[in-house]
């Protein structure tokens, strides 16, 4: 598995969103700057969050953009599946799929395996989590 752009951009928005909670829509303007991503692109991935109900929007000359909920009410996973979907490593491993294989296949286990601990990593981190690694982060620098 080999997360996208998009979906590495989705997190750092999501997480700039986040941090720039101040009660004022933040605009994707001063995301992408924020971020060094263009803001073409951060229009695509903003109307995906958008449409899933991720994020509100503000229309206006002082709109922007602001989460919906809480950020330890979103986890990474959530975040990432949105943009990404399925997050297995392998096809046979993902929800619903039926390998013909399966009874004699040892490598199935493997993939399993590594399945159920990418699920497990990247559902129990919220983006709270990211706000606060992030703050820890900042203060590793102040002298």
């Amino acid at each position: 598995m080999k997360v996208s752009t998009r979906g590495r951009y989705a997190l750092r928005l999501m997480l700039d969103l986040a941090l720039n909670n101040t009660g004022e829509p933040v605009r994707l303007k001063d995301v992408a700057k924020r971020q060094e991503i263009s803001e073409k692109y951060l229009e695509q991935i903003i109307s995906i969050l958008n449409k899933a109900g991720f994020v509100k929007s503000v229309r206006g000359p002082a709109g922007g953009y602001s989460l919906k909920r809480k950020p330890e009410e979103y986890t990474v996973g959530m975040i990432l599946r949105l943009t990404e979907g399925s997050l297995a490593p392998v096809d046979c491993v993902e929800d619903g799929a039926d390998c013909g294989r399966e009874d004699q296949c040892v490598t199935v286990m493997l993939w399993k395996k590594l399945n159920d601990a990418i699920n497990s990593v990247v559902d129990n981190i919220t983006l709270a989590d990211l706000v606060e690694w992030q703050m820890q982060k900042s203060n590793e620098y102040v002298i």
